[in-house]
């Protein structure tokens, strides 16, 4: 992903919240921001525009 492997480790523990888009903790049961408890892994790969 990125130059860093210390850095994508970190990016790797965030949550995103499928309704506010905030980021959580990796453990996190519910939105820290919103309540919602449907949560995503961060995207790991770059997104590539066509």
């Amino acid at each position: 992903m990125g130059k860093f492997p210390i850095a994508d480790a970190e990016l790797a523990k965030i949550m995103i919240c499928k309704r506010c888009k905030a980021r959580n903790r990796k453990g996190a049961e519910k939105c820290r921001k919103c309540g919602y408890g449907a949560l995503r892994p961060k995207r790991k790969d770059i997104k590539v525009k066509k």
